[in-house]
């Protein structure tokens, strides 16, 4: 198979590397920093304390570049943050004279609804992937071992040499039926310390130590479930993450003992660093990925009149950071700030529902 990956970064670059490493063919559309840098000097990649070098990868700055001096492909791997898909797919529409097949690699939900109107579901794979993966030097990819989870929007859809490739580069893959299910409960471990992290600029260590952040997040989690439920969307384990038992017994654990538990999980989960939409904010990014998030959970709860006011006040302070109509200084080490949004919220959507 020839891969084209769309929107490089560190998962781009992970997956697109162990992917020629194992003699595919492959090219990253990347920044141009990135792009010239692994042109020249290829790929390091660091994976769980072993690393493997990648000598030769093609990589340019447009799809267009790719297509017409790498091409043809047999399939497109989206791996950029969200806010850049439907950019990706005007460039990749443009650049194409029939839909190529299509994977999405990324966090959240709604990702595939695009790629399905672009290139008709029959042409779409959602997926996952659970190695964390950053990049702390141009070309140069640091990620823990993990495993990938397919999951075709058309049910028909062959996937058996897609699969056959993420195994012989070394990701574990795993077929889902219910592509629903695959991304949402995704979406589960993803929102965990993550907007409320970025919004106080605290780490998800702290933000779980705290029993009211701790409320807070529950009462968000639980909203996304409600929302799931509703749906009729299936919970799913994930490669690593058991959440089709995990979930229900965490629900009848007392939380004075589920508190510290969550804490150490995901604070050690992330092996001490901040959570994605915090590294955004930091950076000075002009859109997050919240509203695929906490926000998708949102905008499902609106469709079936679920309320949603913690995922609503959650996203919309930070979405408001963001785009700088509220100072980060108002809210950064302020739990009251925020406890104080999410209940007025709260208590004006119960006035609306009354």
């Amino acid at each position: 198979m020839r891969f084209l990956v769309v929107g490089a970064g560190a998962i781009g670059c992970l997956v697109g590397g162990r992917l020629a490493a194992a003699g595919y063919d492959v090219t990253l559309v990347a920044r141009d920093w990135l792009a010239s840098t692994v042109a020249d000097s290829g790929l390091r990649l660091n994976i769980a304390g072993q690393t493997i070098y990648v000598p030769e990868v093609a990589a340019v700055t447009t799809v267009n570049e790719a297509i017409f001096e790498f091409g043809p492909f047999d399939l497109a791997l989206f791996t950029m943050k969200s806010y850049g898909t439907l950019p990706g797919v005007q460039e990749l529409q443009a650049a194409v004279s029939r839909p190529l097949p299509v994977l999405s690699l990324q966090n959240g939900v709604g990702n595939e609804h695009l790629l399905a109107n672009a290139f008709g579901s029959e042409n779409v794979i959602a997926g996952i992937i659970t190695s964390p993966a950053e990049m702390p030097a141009p070309g140069v990819v640091r990620a823990s071992a993990g495993s990938v989870a397919l999951a075709p929007l058309d049910s028909d859809m062959p996937v058996d040499s897609l699969m056959a490739a993420f195994r012989s580069a070394g990701f574990p893959t795993r077929l889902y039926e219910d592509w629903r299910g695959l991304k949402w409960s995704k979406l589960l471990l993803n929102m965990l310390g993550n907007a409320t992290s970025a919004i106080l600029d605290m780490s998800p260590g702290q933000v779980f130590g705290d029993p009211r952040l701790f409320d807070l997040e529950w009462r968000a989690w639980h909203g996304a479930l409600a929302v799931m439920r509703a749906h009729r969307i299936p919970l799913v384990s994930l490669p690593g993450y058991p959440l089709s038992w995990a979930v229900p017994l965490l629900q009848l654990i007392p939380r004075g003992l589920l508190r510290p538990i969550l804490r150490r999980a995901i604070a050690g989960g992330r092996g001490g660093k901040m959570p994605s939409l915090h590294v955004d904010l930091e950076k000075g990014k002009a859109d997050s990925e919240v509203t695929v998030l906490n926000g998708a959970v949102v905008e499902a709860g609106r469709r079936l009149r679920v309320p949603t006011p913690v995922n609503a006040a959650v996203t919309d302070t930070l979405v408001n950071i963001v785009q700088g109509e509220v100072e980060w200084d108002a809210f950064r080490g302020r739990p009251d700030r925020l406890l104080a949004v999410v209940e007025a919220n709260e208590a004006r959507m119960a006035k609306a529902n009354c």
